[in-house]
């Protein structure tokens, strides 16, 4: 909406001005070194700090979201007068600045981090272990022992080399990214580097580095250690090198040798303790020995307690010992299997960017490759880790029992289909029972505690600059010819009411609603829009409160009319409370009063009228009489929401919709209104 509002307040001056808006979604519209060079004055409306190098030499005026929406001609006139921006800073937003994702209290700044992590690393995952998967079913050769090979030198073992490095390069992707969501820039290098470390076992005499688990710690190290040294007060003339060679540089060293001197030992006494009590229970009893190796297996995906079991398994086939490796072969697919099966199971409980990790994670798992599973044990480890280990406990006590063995230090149904397996029927009963028993048990305690999952995306996909509905800023060109007009945004979360957070790679996507739930008409229906969020059911015609409090109780009872609703009086009071923080009074006669909690099982959007509207305390000072209500479960967020809201804003913003919406006899007619948004 702001930017829409500063599009039109600067054509009906006679200004050319151009628009990027920053989301999940990545940038649109997005402003190029010419049109930043070519642009007289900027305009930033974020209600977050915005990195502003680029713009330096410009006039630039920061302001907060709702600014944009109701005082665009206002903002055009100010920033005739800004200040120019001289650069050497990480950014600068409305008010005294603050740290890329920090609001919202401790909590929210971890999950936001480590959201922001797992939506970088996605990519690396995914290309990486394709490409690995690619090479062994194309170059791959049956060697003399069964397994499964690719020539060196050959096409495809480069294709298999450039995957291995897409898994080298995932594990300090999620640490600096981590980092990067909690100390802004100067964070990254120091992230990404001690995620590396953390990852190479050999910089500190370990056969096996932390894996995913030990860069999700570097990451909030470095964040935090960046965010600490930034509170110092320095001189003036030392303040421009800060953020590009002091912070980074101090950090790095600190954090490197800090991982190598404490961290690594810890982790390198884990792998030799383990490998030491693996030892002594090659006599034990077969189940209970396949069951402790597919927890470990499960555990960490690469970590110590992974390869310890993987390893010990190894080191037994040159002794004629085939059968703890056949556990280990079990076991090893389980995850990647599970955790895609699970996206199938419960496609509602996972956003679009979760879905397709999903269908990626199953190619992987067959031939196993167990780290397609790290970017769901990443984002939702409470979840995913137990999950994941009771799956590898399932198929690594069948093997056992079975007998399974596996002549090759590799696992997943391939060495089974390359004749490296002995007892073929029961390990794929194995893994089958494994696969389900983690997809089951994903899918159980993910609803059980309402977690929607990321925005990678995460958030979330994220880009390094982000945006969502009613976010804008402006490099308005307003020189005395009134040429050239250049606006782009600072980007980040989006908030009815201006809340429009500025920040570079986000980590958690705005309290919006996403597609699905188990109840309502079926996708696709007509009596169903915005994909599925607002159905017939959730569509009020006419509201009978007068005041803000009670129409958020009327529109809650609305929304539990789908049984998407646990617990009303919950949902009621978190609303109620987001109000408190700031209004959702978009102006223009529009409302959208939102809540993020666990009191609603799955995403869910209303929408009724007030004919004589409510005071909402609005930007522009209208009453209400258009409010959609959106309630989600805490850790909803994901593209599609930001994609849809943006929709709805933007259409919003339409006079002639907005009439029409209020004029709409009948349920059939409002839905065929909101049908317009697309």
């Amino acid at each position: 909406m702001a930017a829409e509002k500063l599009t039109q307040a600067a054509e009906a001056a006679g200004i050319s001005v151009k628009v990027e808006t920053q989301g999940s979604i990545g940038a649109e519209n997005a402003l190029s070194d010419n049109d930043v060079s070519n642009a007289d004055y900027v305009i930033i409306a974020a209600d977050k700090e915005v990195d502003l190098d680029r713009f330096a030499g410009k006039r630039v005026l920061a302001v907060g979201v709702s600014e944009g929406i109701s005082h665009p001609e206002e903002l055009i006139e100010r920033v005739r007068t800004a200040p120019v921006h001289r650069g050497g800073g990480s950014g600068s937003g409305p008010g005294s600045g603050g740290t890329r994702g920090a609001e919202g209290g401790g909590r929210s700044l971890t999950y936001k981090a480590l959201m922001n992590g797992v939506s970088y690393m996605i990519p690396f995952v995914v290309v990486g272990g394709l490409l690995i998967a690619l090479s062994l079913a194309i170059g791959g050769q049956t060697s003399a022992e069964g397994g499964l090979v690719i020539p060196d030198g050959s096409y495809w073992q480069h294709v298999n080399d450039i995957g291995v490095i897409g898994f080298q390069l995932m594990v300090p992707i999620l640490s600096g990214y981590i980092a990067y969501a909690i100390g802004d820039r100067p964070a990254l290098a120091p992230g990404m580097i001690a995620g590396w470390i953390v990852n190479e076992g050999s910089l500190y005499d370990s056969e096996a580095g932390a894996g995913f688990i030990g860069a999700i710690v570097t990451g909030f190290l470095a964040g935090h250690l960046v965010r600490l040294i930034k509170k110092v007060r320095v001189p003036k003339f030392a303040q421009p090198i800060m953020p590009i060679i002091v912070i980074p540089i101090f950090s790095t060293v600190a954090l490197g040798l800090f991982v190598i001197s404490v961290i690594g030992r810890p982790i390198a006494w884990v792998f030799e303790t383990l490998t030491e009590w693996l030892g002594g229970m090659t006599g034990t009893n077969a189940i209970w020995l396949g069951a402790l190796i597919g927890l470990m297996i499960a555990f960490d995906m690469g970590g110590p307690v992974n390869k310890t079991a993987f390893l010990f398994g190894a080191g037994l086939i040159e002794s004629g010992n085939l059968a703890v490796m056949g556990m280990c072969a079990a076991a090893i697919p389980v995850m990647p299997l599970g955790q895609g099966l699970a996206t199938l199971v419960r496609r509602r409980l996972y956003n679009d960017q979760e879905r397709e990790t999903g269908m990626a994670a199953l190619f992987m798992g067959f031939f196993g490759i167990s780290e397609g599973a790290i970017p769901f044990a990443a984002a939702r480890p409470a979840q995913v880790i137990p999950a994941n280990m009771l799956g590898g406990a399932v198929a690594g006590g069948i093997a056992g029992l079975a007998g399974v063995t596996d002549a090759v230090p590799h696992g997943g149904p391939i060495v089974a289909v390359l004749q490296a397996v002995g007892g073929v029927p029961m390990f794929f009963v194995a893994v089958i029972a494994g696969t389900m028993v983690t997809a089951l048990t994903t899918v159980a305690l993910v609803e059980l505690t309402g977690r929607s999952g990321p925005a990678a995306a995460p958030e979330a996909a994220p880009s390094p600059a982000t945006a969502g509905v009613g976010a804008a800023s402006g490099t308005t060109s307003v020189s005395t010819a009134a040429t050239a007009t250049t606006a782009a945004t600072g980007g980040g979360e989006s908030r009815p009411g201006g809340g429009y957070t500025a920040a570079g790679p986000p980590a958690e996507r705005p309290d919006r609603s996403e597609s699905g739930g188990s109840d309502g008409p079926e996708p696709g229906s007509k009596d169903q829009v915005l994909s599925g969020h607002l159905t017939a059911e959730t569509v009020g015609l006419r509201l009978e409160a007068t005041e803000r409090d009670a129409a958020i109780s009327e529109l809650a009872a609305l929304l539990a009319r789908t049984g998407r609703v646990r617990d009303q009086a919950e949902l009621v009071r978190v609303a109620l409370a987001r109000e408190e923080q700031g209004s959702t009074g978009l102006g223009e006669e529009i409302a959208v009063p939102h809540a993020k909690t666990d009191a609603v099982t799955a995403p869910v959007v209303g929408f009724s009228r007030s004919p004589d509207g409510i005071g909402w305390n609005s930007v522009d000072g209208t009453r209400a009489r258009l409010i959609f209500m959106i309630a989600v479960p805490e850790a909803a967020a994901g593209d599609e929401h930001l994609r849809i809201l943006a929709q709805l804003s933007r259409k919003l913003m339409d006079g002639g919709f907005r009439e029409r919406l209020q004029s709409a006899p009948d349920t059939s007619a409002v839905l065929a209104v909101l049908r317009e948004i697309g």
